[in-house]
């Protein structure tokens, strides 16, 4: 039997975190991002890109980008606890302002309206089927090299 609609006790909405929790996390996100930022621009300083040409600079940038944070997650997941701010400092931050998929769009687009077509879709596909490689190597390779797999090659749980 169930008590009538009057006497039901309603549970509690949940709310959501104030502002105060989430300062420290918007602090090394934004510190985290800048460093990422300074060490794309950085890249490109020292590997310029054609104006017309392939960016080669920004397409490596991505990759790298991506294979390190498939070792950083499985590092930061399946290895061992860390800090509850590392995630949003390096993943988030680092890794988020060092790969640079605005200026991957930028660059089709430049690529596209300055008549390279050909090169511009070809930038278009590698760039995602590059970065997602370059994660699921940065993870399998992780995983291997700290002895998380069994002998049969496949992932622990």
């Amino acid at each position: 039997m169930t008590a009538p609609e009057s006497l039901r006790v309603q549970a509690p909405t949940p709310r959501p975190p104030s502002w105060r929790a989430q300062v420290p996390v918007v602090t090394v996100v934004a510190l985290g991002g800048g460093a990422g930022a300074a060490a794309r621009y950085a890249a490109s300083l020292w590997w310029p890109a054609a104006a017309a040409g392939f960016p080669w600079t920004t397409l490596w940038v991505n990759v790298a980008g991506c294979a390190v944070i498939g070792v950083f997650m499985v590092v930061v997941t399946e290895i061992r606890a860390v800090h509850p701010l590392v995630r949003p400092f390096f993943g988030t931050g680092v890794l988020g302002g060092f790969t640079t998929f605005s200026t991957y769009a930028v660059d089709i687009r430049n690529l596209l309206e300055g008549g390279h077509a050909g090169t511009g879709l070809a930038y278009l596909a590698a760039t995602p089927l590059a970065a997602l490689t370059a994660v699921w190597l940065g993870a399998r390779s992780a995983r291997w090299a700290l002895g998380t797999t069994d002998t049969k090659g496949k992932e622990s749980l």
